[in-house]
């Protein structure tokens, strides 16, 4: 999966804008994910080390057991870990990162 498919797969839901909120020549283009109504972000997709990942946000029991149970989970960059995961895109299924994008969606409505 590359970029582009990563913010299709995030903007399937209703109501989410792609934005781009920090400095490109500081930070490079850091998609950021939001819902229109309310500007709550529900996904932050980057490149580290030459690797796709997404921060998603998550209940804090679940991030603890996701963590444990996949090795590309990992708590988030730049992010309250207890509440955000980071995901490299491209170790997990396709249908375990819908559930995430999803699940990352509903809790910030």
């Amino acid at each position: 999966m590359n970029v582009e498919e990563l913010i299709e797969l995030c903007l399937m839901h209703k109501e989410s804008v792609l934005t781009y909120p920090f400095c490109k020549q500081k930070y490079g283009n850091l998609p950021v994910i939001r819902h229109k109504t309310n500007n709550k972000w529900f996904a932050l997709i980057f490149i580290q080390n030459n690797i796709l990942y997404i921060n998603l946000k998550c209940k804090p029991i679940d991030a603890e057991i996701l963590r444990d149970n996949y090795s590309a989970i990992k708590p988030a960059w730049h992010m309250n870990k207890s509440h955000w995961n980071k995901i490299d895109v491209n170790k997990i299924s396709k249908t375990l990162l819908k559930n995430l994008i999803k699940e990352s969606y509903n809790l910030t409505l």
